[in-house]
């Protein structure tokens, strides 16, 4: 049962029961964190979002997760006068809210620089002006390039790791040129950080910023054509995944060569609920939240992710699982890529004694278990549909 009354935080005070508003609840991570809360403890969920598809199954009435304690409102944050009434309802206000799929960084910087700061500015003034507490996530994106990124190739000092592990109080955060659009959604996430950290040292507000480091699992993202636009383009786990499903080889923009690391969304919503309980060791602070030991190149992730699946369906690899494309052929003009984000996990480890558990490939026989049983009836009914004659 959820919600123990003798529950108690890092420090040993007994943790009551509070109410939660959470900005766009129906998503992937929200959903997952929805999940946990409700199975876990005795907080309440004000859950606000435009879809609901996701914690559908914790909005039922006969759910044995705690559908007495979420109540769902539809709403869009941009222009919706309940916003504040809801922020003042609840003791704490978690923002997911959010465009963070790279394909439309550099397709739509408008929308995805008003999704990301102009948006959200109503959310953190009613914090600061009501009192209210608030957790705001932002992106590993917004440390942008490395420092290892501008040093010659055959540099020693690439393998340093004072080059490229990103530091949530010391890294710089290095953007592209304003014509490289895809740092629209970097430069909005970092302006809305620094305004939130300046709420906090001239009025007070009770923050904590949270930057994901490719939280991937079940539920992320959409496929498309099932349960999204057939011509969008998910992030790298479910666009990998769509591929798999179809039987098609799947796409390495620029070879494939990023590197990048992989944490599971349950270990990461560990880690958000110790921020949610832990106040006095939580506010003021900026944490990544990722997996160090799960780093792989793009390419290495694509051919583990073949290996997975060809495990997980029983179906055999394409005899030539993987096809090279251009970023400008796959994201369009105006594409730029950061080379390496690495985690430092010393201020999240420090405050709230956590670590990351699950293997790169445990994560991916979960999740692509899921994506298997989740999705694989429809695509083939899919493709097997005649198309209509004109």
């Amino acid at each position: 049962m959820a919600g123990a009354s003798a529950r108690l935080d890092l420090d040993g005070r007994p943790i009551k029961p509070m109410t939660i508003c959470m900005i766009g609840a129906g998503g992937f991570i929200g959903s997952h964190l929805c999940e946990k809360i409700l199975l876990e403890t005795p907080h309440k969920i004000l859950a606000l979002d435009v879809y609901n598809d996701k914690i559908k199954h914790l909005l039922e009435p006969e759910s044995q997760t705690g559908a007495d304690r979420i109540q769902f409102h539809r709403l869009n944050i941009k222009h919706d006068s309940r916003l504040e009434g809801l922020i003042k309802m609840a003791d704490l206000t978690i923002n997911l809210a959010a465009i963070c799929t790279p394909a439309d960084y550099n397709t739509r910087p408008l929308d995805t620089i008003y999704s990301n700061f102009i948006d959200a500015l109503p959310v953190v003034k009613y914090c600061s002006e009501n009192n209210k507490r608030l957790i705001h996530f932002s992106t590993c994106e917004v440390y942008g390039k490395t420092i290892g990124s501008f040093l010659p190739k055959d540099s020693p000092l690439r393998q340093d790791p004072a080059y490229y592990v990103l530091k949530e109080d010391a890294s710089p955060c290095i953007f592209g040129s304003i014509e490289k659009q895809r740092w629209s959604y970097a430069c909005a996430k970092q302006l809305i950080e620094r305004l939130i950290y300046a709420e906090g040292a001239e009025n007070g507000l009770e923050f904590t910023i949270v930057r994901p480091f490719n939280w991937i699992g079940p539920r992320m993202d959409f496929i498309p054509g099932i349960d999204g636009p057939s011509e969008g383009v998910p992030r790298v786990l479910a666009c990998f995944s769509n591929n798999l499903l179809r039987r098609q080889p799947l796409k390495l923009v620029d070879g494939g060569q990023s590197q990048r690391t992989f944490i599971y969304i349950k270990d990461a919503i560990e880690a958000v609920l110790l921020m949610i309980e832990n106040p006095a060791r939580a506010n003021g602070h900026i944490f990544n939240v990722g997996n160090p030991h799960n780093e792989v190149t793009v390419r290495q992730l694509a051919e583990m992710m073949t290996e997975v699946y060809a495990k997980v369906s029983g179906e055999a690899a394409l005899e030539e699982p993987t096809v090279d494309v251009s970023s400008k052929e796959f994201y369009g003009e105006g594409y730029d890529d950061s080379d390496k984000r690495i985690p430092d996990m010393t201020i999240i480890n420090q405050q709230l004694g956590w670590n990351p558990k699950t293997s790169l490939w445990d994560l991916l026989e979960s999740t692509l278990t899921y994506q298997h049983r989740t999705y694989a009836e429809a695509i083939k009914q899919a493709v097997a549909k005649p198309v209509a004659s004109s």
